[in-house]
Formats: structure tokens, C-alpha cells, sequence
């Protein structure tokens, strides 16, 4: 792998001083980009997987917390969104072809950690659509001593009328040729650019509102709005066939807000039961963006995943 220099806002991420971002390929070809944020004398780095409609900025000030604990935090811009290549004529939806193909992104991330000669060891943070990208490259050996994931989409939330609903119409979109096609009631619009703070689903956090609503508006070219029929009928069968699967063999914390209302919680308490390594801390009052919430919930959160990963930084084996 050859990496290339690539953007970076640092004026929006308000990440570590030295933080660089680098274009790198998948092996499919399609070019994505990752953002190192070091932290001197670092025990260890941090894989960062975002969520759905993110890009690596929005990280910055979550990379400055894991340096000035210890962490250097590696960061991704999955296919289809933020610089990454996007995939279709309107490229603001969120699609992808196939769900395993962010599998292929992941190990262009591990591949540019090797590259960059980043500390080790390793450690996982996996939030929303992250958290499921990362629950299936645990499941095929992702080496990393402990993962955290906050609000993860293990399930998506659905009511029960919608759901088979959801399934029919996504099932039924590519052979119709309409599976580019954004999913009922989402568009072009990123979520924190359409709608206002009152009553949000990601944070309690006006400052922390603003700080998301002013990286989409100052590069539009940062902006994802909804998903198209394709992502949503792959996303609802990756879920469908994790929930299957056993646990990996990871010491894992799961934060999930009990205001959660993104993500499917029975799904995120039904894993979290089968996680022998794993425990639950449900977030009072959180909302879907636990690292974008409220100071006391951001504190308790990093508080938590620091002790993890420093619990986990020993010489002791990955299953230890």
C-alpha cells in the first residue's frame, strides 16, 4: 500500500496538533481516506470506526481526549462518504453494494496503521454503523486487545408495521431499478443541516450540535443525507445475520443511551447478554452520540474506554 497525503479541516476537527490525513485504496480500487491523530509517547492507538453520514473531522475532538490519555486514534472515511469515492450520480445518498465491502475498508485501515508504523497495541471503537462494521471484522480476527462501542447498529430501529415493510421494499428495489433510490422519508439533506437542535436524537449538547452543523456547512462536500433502498436492505441483512453468530473472544464495553432512538436496544441487549468478555452501561438520558453528548456523559464514556484499553495494554494475550 502507498499512502498520499490527503484534506484535512483541522480548523473544524480540532484534533491533536500533528494530526494528518492520507488517501489510501481499498481493494476494489475505491480511494478512501484515514486521519492519524498521535499522542506523544502513545501506549497504544485506537481504531475509530464512525457511524453512518460521518467523515473524520468529527472525530477530531474525540482524538484529542484518547491523546491526552495516551492514544493515537486512526480514523476512516468509509466508501461513499465523507472525501472518500463516492458511488452514484447523486452523491449524497449513503450506498453501498454489498455490506461486507466495509470490510474491505477496514483492512485498508489496518494496512495504513502497519504503514505508518502506529503504536501498539491495538484497541477498537466502533460507533453506530461503525459499531457493526466492527462486531463482523471482530468476528474475523480484527486484531485488537478490548473494543467499545456506543450506540452500535446491531438492529435498526423499526416499528413493527415498518419493518417487514422495509424489508419488502428494499428487497424488491434492485430488481425494480430503484435500489439507488433514497429510502422513504430521507433525502439529501444531511440530519444536523435539516433539522434543528430541539429535540435531536444525537445530543443534549448545543455546543456539540454546532460544532457537527458547522463542518457539513462549511464543506458541503462533507455531507451525506439518507440511505439509498440498497444500503438499507443490506444493513437490515448484516444485522440479521451477526445477531446469529456468537460473541468474539474481546473484552468489550457497550455504551448505549436510554434515549436511544437510531439503533434497535433489544438487539444491543441481547448481544451484550452473549458477550462473556462484554458488559452493557446504559447512559442515562444519553442520546444516540454518546462521544458528542453532555460533559458528564462525554467524562463517564472516555473515562470508561480508557480504563479499558489501559486495562488491556499489558503483554497479556488478546483472549486474556
Amino acid at each position: 500500500m502507498t499512502l498520499s497525503p490527503a484534506p484535512l479541516f483541522a480548523d473544524l476537527a480540532e484534533a491533536p496538533a500533528q494530526t494528518r490525513a492520507w488517501w489510501v485504496d481499498a481493494s476494489d480500487g475505491l480511494r478512501l481516506r484515514v486521519m492519524h491523530a498521535p499522542s506523544q509517547g502513545a501506549r497504544g492507538t485506537v481504531l475509530l470506526f464512525p457511524g453512518r453520514t460521518e467523515y473524520v473531522e468529527k472525530y477530531g475532538r474525540a482524538a484529542a481526549v484518547l491523546a491526552q490519555a495516551g492514544y493515537d486514534t486512526l480514523a476512516i472515511d468509509w466508501r461513499g462518504q465523507g472525501l472518500a469515492g463516492r458511488m452514484l450520480d447523486e452523491p449524497r445518498t449513503g450506498h453501498v453494494d454489498v455490506f461486507e465491502d466495509y470490510q474491505a475498508d477496514v483492512a485498508a485501515l489496518v494496512a495504513a496503521a502497519d504503514e505508518l508504523g502506529v503504536p501498539g497495541p491495538r484497541h477498537l471503537i466502533g460507533h453506530s454503523m461503525g459499531g457493526c462494521i466492527g462486531l463482523r471484522a471482530l468476528m474475523g480476527g480484527l486484531d485488537v486487545r478490548s473494543a467499545v462501542f456506543t450506540g452500535p447498529m446491531w438492529g435498526i430501529r423499526l416499528g413493527h408495521v415498518m419493518r417487514p415493510a422495509a424489508w419488502a421494499l428494499s428487497r424488491l428495489s434492485k430488481p425494480l431499478g430503484m435500489s439507488h433510490r433514497f429510502a422513504p422519508g430521507t433525502g439529501a439533506m444531511p440530519y444536523v443541516a435539516a433539522s434543528a437542535f430541539a429535540d435531536n436524537t444525537l445530543t443534549r449538547d448545543p455546543e456539540m450540535w454546532d460544532y457537527m452543523r458547522r463542518q457539513v456547512m462549511a464543506h458541503p462536500e462533507l455531507q451525506l443525507g439518507g440511505p439509498s433502498l440498497n444500503w438499507l436492505h443490506e444493513a437490515l441483512a448484516e444485522t440479521r445475520h451477526l445477531a446469529r453468530q456468537p460473541s468474539p473472544p474481546v473484552p468489550c464495553i457497550c455504551y448505549t443511551g436510554t434515549n436511544e432512538r437510531i439503533v434497535d436496544v433489544t438487539r444491543i441487549r441481547d448481544r451484550m447478554d452473549r458477550w462473556p468478555q462484554g458488559r452493557l452501561e446504559m447512559v442515562a438520558a444519553g442520546e444516540h452520540e454518546l462521544m458528542m453528548e453532555i460533559p458528564a456523559t462525554r467524562d463517564r464514556v472516555f473515562a470508561g474506554m480508557v480504563d479499558l484499553f489501559d486495562a488491556n495494554s499489558g503483554d497479556q494475550s488478546l483472549t486474556a
